[in-house]
């Protein structure tokens, strides 16, 4: 059953209260930072990460940010940006961008709602599904980037390479 068919009748929600509905569905760690913004608590294989929703009324914008801490070395950082420009290269729908001031990567993503449009339980559960895949599957490469100073393409290609067979 999709998340609509088990989920409201109303034609017109609040998008954070959408987002927490949707939260609610998947058992994730809730808290409504206030009436436009709610924070989530996402539990991944590598680490956990906070993702912060906000509702922009004037641009009428659903922004996401999906965080996690990171404290490389300072002289790494070039090469942390450098494996960033190659990690947005290849995503077709959001990006990572490094808050140095708060020593934190964050994938970011915005779905325009302009003209009065209405975001559906199925695109908020896969804006923060996609968020939080990018964060799993890239964050060994910012590890392998910052810690064992690898060169940025090398890290890439071992975060995208597919695996084959069993362990």
């Amino acid at each position: 059953m999709a998340f609509s068919e088990q989920y409201l009748d109303a034609d017109e929600i609040h998008p954070i209260d959408l987002v927490e509905r949707v939260a609610d569905l998947r058992d994730w760690e809730v808290e409504r930072v206030d009436e436009d913004q709610i924070a989530l608590g996402l539990t991944g294989q590598w680490r956990d990460y906070r993702a912060t929703l906000a509702w922009q009324p004037a641009d009428e914008t659903l922004r996401l940010a999906c965080c996690f801490e990171m404290d490389p070395p300072e002289p790494r950082l070039p090469q942390i940006l450098d494996l960033i420009n190659r990690i947005n290269d290849r995503l077709w729908v959001g990006g990572f961008v490094w808050w140095d001031d708060r020593r934190v990567m964050a994938y970011r993503y915005g779905l325009a709602l302009a003209g009065g449009q209405v975001a559906g339980p199925e695109q908020v559960d896969r804006m923060i599904e996609a968020a939080f895949t990018a964060c799993e599957r890239f964050y060994p490469a910012f590890q392998l980037v910052s810690w064992a100073h690898r060169d940025p393409a090398a890290a890439l290609q071992i975060a995208i390479a597919e695996a084959y067979g069993r362990a």
